[in-house]
Parts: structure tokens; sequence; C-alpha cells
């Protein structure tokens, strides 16, 4: 039996508008059945690759037409999708996952907000997400960040910008970058939880959890291929009672003298000054 979604889809012509469909990012058994209507549906579809897009639209029987839209689109191809959605159904893909994750489709769908056109969002594989659920790590706040930056101080910036924020956090990575990006997480904090998820989705799917180091020297042994989701645990707020100087040196690990104070203050109800003034000893020592 049938959902009256699945009805309308399959019997009822799409509306003009904007379409944001996800598609698989590994297995080609992900993509939904709403998803292969839509694309089956529309008159045009904007993607990446047509060559990538091509293999998944020949896998579901779609012949819908393709058009390229990328990062190196210009505002007048975003501006004819645009006047194309406002009289046709107009899908936008990314060659895998979730488009607008990671990528500039989000200025398409802004400026089709702003010129009225109805956007249509359909759910499906992300491999942020996907890796998320199966890392184990704390996942009930979590911040995706995209790639980080391939030259050394600006991903050390990077790293050390977000190192504070109570969250998981989540990057894209891809294969020959993921040695030195987890030696850079090593160097910051040697004793965070770290998890690198590959092949997701795929036959080889692997989800490695450990130390950062640990994790450096395992891929510079197995060099991997393809994009990675790269997860780094919260920092530790909750420190519990006990010695103090034991408490900011392990506050230390991942903080700032000036933070680690505040965290340990917060757990024991020692003054905050004092603690500052020791865990600056402790941390030149």
């Amino acid at each position: 039996m049938q959902t009256p979604q699945s009805e309308s889809a399959l019997s009822e012509p799409l509306e003009a508008g904007l379409y944001i469909v996800a598609t698989p990012i590994g297995n080609l058994g992900d993509i939904t059945v709403r998803a292969v209507d839509v694309l089956r549906g529309c008159e045009v579809i904007a993607c990446e690759d047509t060559r990538v897009t091509g293999k998944l639209l020949k896998h579901c029987g779609v012949s819908t037409r393709m058009q390229r839209y990328d990062d190196h689109a210009s505002e007048r191809q975003r501006a004819t999708l645009i006047e194309q959605a406002r009289t046709q159904a107009v899908a936008l893909v990314s060659d895998a996952g979730t488009p607008l994750i990671s990528d500039p489709g989000y200025r398409l769908v802004r400026d089709a907000r702003k010129a009225g056109i109805t956007v249509t969002s359909l759910p499906g594989a992300c491999a942020a997400i996907t890796g998320l659920t199966l890392a184990g790590l704390p996942n009930d706040r979590f911040l995706f960040a995209g790639f980080l930056p391939v030259k050394e101080k600006a991903r050390a910036n990077m790293l050390a910008e977000l190192g504070e924020v109570a969250a998981t956090l989540i990057f894209y990575e891809t294969g020959p970058r993921l040695e030195r990006s987890l030696r850079a997480i090593a160097d910051i904090w040697p004793q965070r939880e770290v998890a690198v998820a590959r092949e997701l989705t795929k036959l080889h799917e692997e989800c490695r959890t450990g130390a950062a180091a640990e994790l450096a020297e395992h891929y510079r042994e197995h060099p991997p291929k393809g994009e990675i989701v790269l997860l780094i645990g919260p920092p530790a707020e909750n420190i519990g009672d006990g010695d103090p100087d034991a408490l900011l040196t392990e506050a230390l690990i991942d903080h700032s003298p000036s933070k680690a104070a505040g965290i340990v203050a917060k757990a024991t109800g020692l003054d905050r000054k004092d603690l500052y003034s020791r865990a600056v000893e402790l941390k030149n020592q």
C-alpha cells in the first residue's frame, strides 16, 4: 500500500520550484523513492559533475536533462536556474550526499528564496551525520566545520579557535591529508578521543577511534583513499573532586590556564584567581 506522498509524487506533475535532493554517499541503494520521483519528474537537474550524476541517473532509470552547477558557477548561471525555477521544477544535487553541506549551493537557495520561489528539501544521506552515528562520540552537541585548511598555520589556528567548543567537532578530510591533520590534532589535544570514518556505506566501511597520534601512525602505515569524516570528541568538563594540582594538570591538557582555572573553580569552589596563578606555574613547568 502506497503512502499519500508516494501516490502524489508518482501521479501528479511537480510544481515549479527548486528541489534540494540528497543522493547516496557510496551505496546507490541509499537513494530514496521520493528522490527518484523528483529527479524523474523535474525539468532539469543542476549538478556538480554530469559524469558522476549521470551514473546515478542511469542506475535509477532517469533521463532528465542535466546542467552543470558547481563551485565555479557564475552569477549568470545561478540567475538562469532561478528563472527556470519560476516556471519549472529544478533539482539541485551534489556529487554525493546532501547538497549545501560543505558546498556553495546555499547561494542558489538564498537567491531562490529572495525571488519568492518555493524551495523544497528532500532528506537523505549525509557523510557528516553518518560518521557521527558510527563514532560513538558524544552527539548531544556537535559542530560541523567543513574541511580543515591545507596550510599548517591556518590548520593550527582553526583547531585552536574551536578547541574550547563544548561539542564533538566534525570535519571532512581527504586521504592524502589525513595523517598531517591527525598529527596537528595530537600536538594540541593528545588525550582527546578522535574517530576516522571512511568508505562510508561501502563494502569496506571503517570507523577507527583512539588518540590522534595512534591514528596518525596507523594511517602512515596504511595510507587511506577517498574522502573521510574526521571527528574530535569534546573537551572534558566534568573533572570531579580531588587534589587541585591534579585537577589543573588534567584540565590543562585541553585548555588554557584561564579556562582550566575556571573549570576547577567551578568543580571545587576554590578561588579562581589562586587557581589561575597555580595553573600558569604548572603550565610552565
